[in-house]
């Protein structure tokens, strides 16, 4: 089963999910999380743009051939919105999860919950901690439930 861990790129919630799950048959795939390299590489690839919003187009479109694959090739998008900033990208990857027909994991703290009640509504599961993914995508691959 194909995992695509989308949203949030500041905290290592995606080791501790891919740890809680090493011994299940799971491929994870994700975007790309060197937030430079990831801002920058249409222009590092592409070349130079004085403009702002040609660099950041370069970067974004680029980019969006690793998100649009990835997703389209998931058996499950699981999206986390962090804390600390808005993570537009990560409500695209989930609206575009959805209307894919793809199952849709959410995670996020409460306090984002009425601004995410759309995104909530659209996901199978919505989880809180990378240990609460890591049983879900447990039990859905065994039928087991973590004592």
């Amino acid at each position: 089963m194909r995992i695509y861990l989308s949203g949030e790129i500041h905290t290592d919630w995606r080791d501790q999910i891919i740890a809680a799950c090493g011994d299940l048959n799971l491929a994870f795939d994700g975007p790309v999380t060197d937030h430079a390299a990831s801002d920058d590489c249409g222009v590092e690839i592409l070349g130079a743009e004085p403009n702002k919003f040609w660099h950041d187009r370069k970067g974004a479109q680029l980019n969006a051939i690793r998100t649009r694959t990835g997703i389209e090739q998931a058996d499950v998008v699981v999206v986390r919105f962090g804390e600390k900033y808005k993570q537009w990208n990560a409500a695209f990857d989930a609206g575009y999860a959805a209307a894919l027909g793809k199952p849709l994991i959410v995670m996020h703290q409460d306090e984002h919950q009425h601004a995410l009640k759309e995104v909530d509504a659209a996901a199978l599961v919505v989880a809180q901690t990378p240990q609460q993914v890591a049983a879900a995508l447990r039990y859905v691959m065994t039928g087991a439930l973590l004592k």
